[in-house]
């Protein structure tokens, strides 16, 4: 298998190569490829040297898999032209999660839908992946009716930007500011740009592409997306309601089986999932269960991930994977 990987030195970039070795995935050739800054440095994987290069230059050597993590506006003006010399695109953008002839693929729910005519997969937003796995085998035997999110995120979310941003405020440095206003210290819930209903693009994210997932329009949601100054992952507070009633210990041990799926769920002992314990894992962190006292059929929860890993290089890697294991690719 000859791979590219388009935004190699970015953030999300550089966890997928660290995959790639952990999981120990043959690949042929590697195709690293970034910005016109970074082309022609020399980067190392498996303590080999690679060029880093062009993305006119690697169309022309028509890898068999690229992996997109360099945004929207690339995907959107490259991913075609790849696709075109027999390339599988998977996509790590919002570029094509919610066109309706392409597959949002979180693989432990619906990578069964994959099939070989698929040329473009698209990876989900990080906030949106570590919610279906929590909340995608509860419906399945409870069917959720209505879910209400508050994300809490990683500035790692915004990429080296925001994560500078942050560490120079720490370190009372001047600098070009990647958010409006101070993050160091402080809370903003402005998650990207709003639409005119006064809903940020990252909330609106959470709700379509949940719906997409779990391919049902009348689940009903709605989310308000906060950024914090935390480096290890995103954080959300989920309040569900079901169409069915539920036994909470049945509902904790569904949880405990899910594959992909942590609990840590024991107040008594204060474990629960945190960003500073769950950073650099490839799990989703579940805990603070408990009934919603004003209603017969909801409940509360906390879920937490590291977005860089499960929210978007792992989840990109785990798609590459299921490709190789039915043989979609040589």
């Amino acid at each position: 298998m000859n791979l590219a990987i388009v935004g190699v030195t970015g953030m999300v970039g550089r966890v997928i190569l660290n995959l790639l070795e952990e999981k120990n995935i043959y690949i042929n050739k590697l195709y690293p490829v970034a910005s016109n800054k970074s082309i022609g440095k020399k980067m190392f994987f498996r303590k080999k040297k690679y060029k880093i290069l062009s993305i006119e230059e690697v169309i022309s050597l028509k890898p068999d898999i690229a992996i997109f993590s360099a945004g929207a506006e690339i995907s959107k003006k490259w991913a075609i032209k790849f696709t075109n010399r027999g390339t599988i695109l998977i996509d790590n953008s919002s570029a094509w999660r919610m066109d309706k002839y392409k597959k949002l693929i979180v693989p432990e729910i619906n990578g069964n839908i994959i099939k070989k005519k698929d040329k473009i997969i698209a990876n989900p937003n990080c906030s949106t992946i570590q919610l279906v796995i929590v909340l995608h085998p509860l419906s399945k035997k409870y069917q959720i009716k209505r879910i209400v999110i508050s994300t809490y995120q990683s500035v790692t979310g915004s990429g080296k930007k925001g994560l500078d941003q942050l560490i120079n405020e720490e370190n009372f440095i001047n600098f070009k500011k990647n958010y409006c206003f101070k993050i160091n210290r402080n809370a903003i819930p402005h998650c990207e740009i709003f639409d005119r209903y006064g809903y940020s693009k990252e909330e609106l994210k959470l709700i379509n592409e949940t719906k997409k997932i779990f391919n049902d329009k009348n689940i009903r949601i709605t989310a308000t997306s906060v950024r914090i100054p935390v480096v290890g992952g995103h954080s959300e507070s989920v309040n569900l309601t079901f169409k069915n009633d539920f036994d909470i210990n049945d509902l904790r041990n569904i949880l405990s089986n899910t594959n992909g799926l942590i609990l840590m769920d024991n107040i008594k002992n204060n474990i629960y999932p945190m960003p500073i314990l769950c950073e650099g894992n490839d799990n989703v962190f579940v805990g603070r269960i408990r009934r919603d006292m004003s209603k017969t059929k909801s409940l509360n929860m906390w879920i937490v991930s590291d977005n860089l890993r499960k929210g978007s290089a792992t989840n990109a890697v785990q798609i590459l994977e299921y490709l190789i294991h039915n043989k979609f690719v040589k």
